[in-house]
């Protein structure tokens, strides 16, 4: 893919301890378009979130190399936001204080956090809890908050790992509707990790199937679905039915694999 904004080549990763050696991930080879949403799905262990810490430039594959707009990922990456299951969310402030914090980090004058802060929130539909505290909030109004924190501080990129996991089915699907206009709104690029096969269909433009570990690629599944999809009526859609069926049937024997190892 020549115009890729990320790109892992033939990258491995390989953790060292007193006790053993784990290879994580090995001979991973994709390009990631910018402003496309990327789903990775796998059996637990096999480095889906190692791969999103080497985007991130949290440390350096093994093997091969992590581009990111052309030039290699040696350090910090810093057009990436990362966010997980965990809000992280400070307790001690409110809603506006937390999407404040990389504002604040970054030195920007007080009428321009107060701008970007309406903009946030309204972007997110949290207008009326600017003042309210995480405890104060139901679940996906703290990851609505944790979202739009981490839209603050703008990366370009964002590596998101099993960020709703948490949350029940209808919470879910809202911030699966909230992120997916938010990011076609803002042209963002995101790997989005999960282990929900409804998940990673309805949200990616493409999906990565992940085989057991050492992880490496086992399919990429390009989506036939329109990329302004109403997620409210994708449970109706023959083509999404017929990419989750085709989905469960790639990682159906991945998951007996894995299975059979752990026994």
């Amino acid at each position: 893919m020549g115009n890729a904004l990320i790109r892992f080549a033939g990258v491995g990763k390989t953790f060292n301890s007193s006790e053993r050696i784990v290879c994580a991930v090995e001979n991973v080879d994709l390009d990631i378009a910018r402003g496309e949403l990327i789903t990775i799905v796998g059996p637990s262990g096999c480095g889906k979130s190692t791969l999103l810490n080497m985007a991130a430039g949290l440390f350096q594959p093994s093997a091969g190399a992590v581009f990111y707009d052309g030039a290699e990922v040696t350090a910090y990456n810093l057009k990436t936001g990362y966010i997980t299951q965990n809000d992280h969310l400070l307790p001690w402030r409110d809603v506006a204080g937390n999407i404040a914090v990389p504002m604040e980090i970054q030195s920007r004058s007080r009428p321009d956090i107060r701008s970007r802060l309406e903009e946030l929130v309204g972007l997110v539909g949290l207008n009326g809890f600017e003042r309210s505290y995480p405890s104060q909030l139901s679940g996906g109004m703290r990851k609505r908050t944790a979202l739009a924190r981490l839209l603050a501080y703008d990366p370009e990129t964002l590596l998101m790992d099993e960020p709703f996991a948490a949350l029940d089915a209808q919470l879910r699907l809202n911030m699966q509707i909230e992120l997916l206009k938010i990011s076609r709104r803002l042209n963002k690029t995101i790997i989005f990790v999960t282990h929900d096969l409804d998940e990673a269909v309805a949200l990616g433009d493409r999906c990565v199937v992940f085989s057991p570990r050492p992880g490496t690629i086992r399919q990429i599944i390009k989506s036939p679905l329109p990329r302004d999809r109403d997620l409210l009526q994708l449970r109706h859609d023959p083509s999404y039915i017929a990419l989750t069926a085709d989905l469960w049937d790639i990682i159906t024997p991945t998951l007996a694999q894995t299975r059979g190892e752990a026994n």
